[in-house]
């Protein structure tokens, strides 16, 4: 069963957000600095720690 990327990580985040119910600025906070962070010149270094 081949799954996308995209539909796994959305199924993650929403039972994670069921579960610990974070405020909703913090769930802004984090998917804003992800996508800031994956188009900044930070984004090898970042993926050399995360590998």
């Amino acid at each position: 069963m081949d799954v996308p990327l995209w539909f796994a990580v959305l199924v993650v985040a929403v039972l994670g957000i069921q579960v610990a119910r974070p405020p909703w600025w913090l769930v802004a906070l984090l998917l804003l600095g992800g996508y800031l962070v994956a188009n900044s010149f930070l984004a090898p270094t970042v993926a050399t720690l995360l590998d």
